[in-house]
């Protein structure tokens, strides 16, 4: 009797660790939501790699946009590049900041991706991953928006588009500051 009894329990405990795992490989990152959403933004203070020191602090009254990058984050990276530089441009003069975030990356292969795609907003290593972590990044690259008081409004997953960013964006400026 007794040993009826073990063969069967390590089959049973084998199960309920399947079953997750398949939820793991099954479930898209887009549709997780972030439990960020309508929370303070978490505070950092990052040297750019202009040596300017970046603090979300200081951005406060203003919608930014905080795009988390790697130069190795091949193609989705490179796609959403050009349209990171159109959205600065578009929207600096309207009360908002873009701010890229370099993550798990080293510095040369980061510059030549910064230089190769011309940006011009505000972009700084994050060496150790404390704010990617913070902000609870998956993976590279993820977007998040941040209304003028400080709170995560909106996290886009993977690849950001033109489109994306300008409705994510002028929703945040037609409220009221």
């Amino acid at each position: 009797m007794k040993g009826g009894w073990l063969r069967w329990i390590i089959p049973a405990a084998v199960v309920p660790v399947l079953v997750l795992l398949a939820y793991g490989f099954w479930t898209n990152p887009r549709e997780i939501p972030s439990p960020l959403l309508g929370r303070p933004a978490a505070p950092f203070v990052l040297t750019t790699f202009d040596k300017a020191p970046l603090t979300l602090q200081d951005l406060r009254g203003k919608v930014v946009l905080i795009n988390f990058w790697a130069s190795w984050c091949i193609p989705a990276c490179y796609d959403e590049a050009p349209a990171l530089e159109r959205t600065w441009l578009a929207y600096k003069d309207k009360g908002v900041m873009v701010i890229g975030v370099n993550v798990q990356d080293t510095e040369e292969p980061a510059r030549k991706f910064l230089a190769r795609f011309q940006h011009s907003f505000p972009n700084a290593p994050d060496p150790r991953g404390y704010v990617a972590v913070e902000y609870g990044v998956y993976g590279v690259p993820e977007t998040f928006f941040i209304d003028r008081r400080g709170r995560v409004r909106f996290k886009h997953v993977g690849a950001l588009t033109d489109e994306t960013a300008r409705k994510r964006l002028d929703s945040l400026l037609e409220e009221p500051s």
